[in-house]
């Protein structure tokens, strides 16, 4: 059985030798190739292949370097948790199979999922954690305002205090305002 290796196998007889591997009535890799003398290890191969949607001769085969996962979108992945959603056993199989997904990343995308809707604040809600930061920048902003209006009135004071120091200083004051204001009563009369 050794040199059966080599021997080239057609597309048809690997799939037959697959579903026969597959089903509610499957027989193990060891126990078929007993039957029909092809190695163990190839039909594994074969099943494998299968099982990852990847039945292509050796040729058209990628080395396992080259091969790239998928990246998949947010829509695609709703897509397919939507579809998995009250699937189980071969009709599982058959959606992971055709989608080219592990189970595994099935069940991340769910609690990932479920994870991110648990945390997502109701609707036009905030979280807790929102809340107390809004407050606080509200209440900054109270302090900043209110010191502004202080430093506001102290420029306009300080704008007046110049104001009247520079009239001072050209020799205004008081008392000339005065005359000036009893020169202007008796011109009215």
């Amino acid at each position: 059985m050794k040199g059966r290796e080599d021997v080239p196998y057609t597309e048809q007889f690997k799939e037959q030798m697959v579903r026969r591997m597959m089903g509610p009535e499957a027989l193990s890799a060891t126990a078929l190739g007993k039957q029909v003398g092809v190695p163990q290890s190839t039909l594994s191969k074969w099943l494998k292949r299968a099982t990852l949607g990847a039945m292509t001769s050796e040729s058209e085969q990628q080395p396992e370097a080259a091969k790239v996962a998928r990246k998949w979108t947010g829509p695609e992945k709703l897509r397919v948790l939507a579809a998995a959603e009250g699937l189980s056993g071969e009709a599982l199989g058959a959606l992971l199979r055709r989608e080219g997904l592990h189970e595994a990343q099935l069940t991340a995308w769910r609690g990932a999922a479920t994870g991110a809707l648990a945390e997502a604040p109701a609707a036009g809600g905030m979280t807790a954690g929102e809340r107390r930061r809004l407050a606080a920048a509200e209440k900054r902003v109270r302090e900043l305002e209110k010191e502004l209006r202080r430093k506001e009135k102290a420029l306009a004071e300080t704008a007046a205090l110049l104001v009247l120091e520079k009239l001072q200083e050209l020799g205004w004051d008081e008392r000339e305002r005065d005359e000036d204001d009893a020169s202007l009563e008796r011109s009215e009369k």
